[in-house]
């Protein structure tokens, strides 16, 4: 699975003009699911994106996660982020699960974030999977981190 994490102020998800997800300070979690992906790097990259240390402390250092400064999540599944590009112009997806693999485990990782975040306040909001979405961002820094369990 890979993720991009990006610290924001606000964001908001949409599809055909209907708010599916809104938070205010939080983090925006884009999600790829890959093909040989299972229920094991569903749990992992929920636990590594809770407790990643992106977000101020007291002193405005990066050093608390979303479960020690509470705030909002807003997970967007996203399979373009398998798509490789290195040969030619037009990126080939073969790496990215089809959506019956996808949406399951999509929805798996939806469940370990809600499960952990919400009993300590953390709202947590989802766009639609496999919808054509838009994403309006505020990017706080800006901070972006890249995750992929690939390499763990």
């Amino acid at each position: 699975m890979r993720a991009v994490v990006q610290r924001v102020s606000r964001a908001e998800v949409t599809a055909g003009g209907e708010v599916l997800g809104r938070i205010g300070r939080g983090l925006v979690v884009l999600i790829g699911i890959g093909a040989i992906d299972s229920i094991h790097e569903a749990r992992f990259l929920a636990g590594k994106v809770l407790n990643l240390r992106i977000l101020d402390d007291s002193e405005g250092k990066m050093n608390q996660s979303i479960l020690e400064t509470g705030g909002g999540i807003l997970c967007v599944s996203q399979f373009t982020l398998y798509g490789d590009a290195r040969r030619g112009r037009r990126p080939s997806y073969t790496a990215a699960a089809p959506p019956a693999v996808a949406q399951p485990l999509y929805e798996k990782f939806l469940e370990e974030v809600t499960a952990r975040a919400s009993p300590r306040g953390i709202t947590v909001q989802s766009g639609r999977f496999q919808a054509m979405m838009q994403v309006e961002l505020v990017n706080d820094g800006p901070v972006t981190i890249l995750l992929d369990t690939d390499s763990r």
